[in-house]
């Protein structure tokens, strides 16, 4: 990759930018992991995403940094980046961030963020510059992500609801009030451990471009640690609006319920981690809400705002490579 020639102001605006679009990540999907929680009663709202965003950062000693890796390395390549190319994929995931928020809809911050790259590398280079295989894997989670919350959510309700068959409601709902922290605690670990990478892959990007010493052979950890706090930071602040959507709308959640999504979507995410693979923690639990609420009957999910969900998804992609390609074209203007 050749190194690019640009001002230290630049770098700093694009680091800051993409700081800003990793504080907005927490603080767009923190309904994703405490929805589930909050809607059941069992904590207030404002110490639930406290709670997230303690274990958000507390991430950073539980995942290798393989999802910053493929996002790095593994989307578009490198020899096409640029300052421009960087400052198109933020600015466009950054705007279907705050349009789906603005509306209450749980789509997916880290296909905003790839959607952008895609708009940005092929309005410099055309297609050619996209990695099929990095592109593929991470399109297919689009679909395989909220499938595997699905199979896993319904799956922990079937077995929880057979191993409790002679317990009264209200002793389940006492039980399970008790651990659906445990439950919660393992979703924020997992959403910051995958999302938070997302990021680091953006500025890790940047530095080699811009030959910062040492960035070649591995990320630094300032740019891990920042990232791991900003998103914790965002997750604190919440976007109530999508909360609504998550917990309440799709189907009615008990603490039971709650436990079985949340530790459905963590496994999946655990698993994504595990691969290296940037998934959308919004599609994961939306996957296993939709789980858990079929499983009891298929009535029990209001299938009409999954399908308002799902066309959001089908969006992302699309619409923030748009926003990208024009972002990077104001962007070799006024850089």
């Amino acid at each position: 990759m050749p190194t690019l020639h640009i001002s230290i102001y630049v770098l700093a605006l694009l680091i800051g930018l993409a700081v800003l679009f990793d504080f907005m990540n927490g603080f767009h999907d923190a309904a994703n992991a405490i929805a589930t929680v909050v809607s059941t009663g069992v904590l207030k709202p404002q110490t639930a995403v406290a709670m997230a965003s303690v274990f958000n950062i507390v991430a950073i000693f539980f995942f290798q940094l393989k999802v910053a890796s493929t996002i790095g390395k593994g989307t578009i390549d490198p020899i096409v980046v640029d300052h421009y190319v960087i400052f198109g994929a933020l600015v466009g995931a950054i705007f279907w961030n705050v349009v789906t928020w603005y509306y209450g809809i749980p789509s997916s911050s880290s296909h905003a963020l790839i959607g952008g790259l895609v708009g940005a590398a092929v309005a410099k280079s055309g297609t050619g510059s996209l990695i099929a295989s990095g592109l593929v894997k991470t399109i297919a989670f689009i679909v395989l992500s909220p499938l595997l919350g699905f199979i896993f959510g319904s799956i922990m309700m079937v077995v929880v609801s057979w191993i409790f068959v002679g317990s009264t409601p209200r002793r389940v709902d006492k039980w399970f009030r008790r651990i659906q922290l445990l439950s919660a605690s393992m979703y924020s670990l997992g959403h910051g451990g995958n999302d938070a990478q997302k990021t680091m892959g953006i500025i890790w990007m940047l530095l080699i471009a811009s030959g910062y010493p040492g960035a070649k052979d591995s990320l630094p950890w300032w740019v891990v640690i920042t990232c791991y706090t900003a998103i914790g930071l965002g997750t604190l602040f919440g976007g109530w609006r999508i909360v609504k959507t998550m917990g309440q709308k799709i189907t009615k959640l008990k603490p039971v319920g709650g436990f079985c999504a949340e530790t459905g979507g963590a496994i999946t995410l655990f698993l994504a981690t595990w691969l290296g693979i940037p998934v959308s923690t919004t599609h994961t639990i939306t996957g296993a809400i939709v789980g858990v609420g079929s499983s009891r009957k298929m009535s029990a999910v209001r299938w009409g705002v999954a399908g308002n969900i799902v066309w959001a998804w089908i969006l992302t992609i699309p619409a923030s490579a748009f926003v990208a390609a024009i972002a990077w074209w104001i962007g070799t203007k006024i850089l």
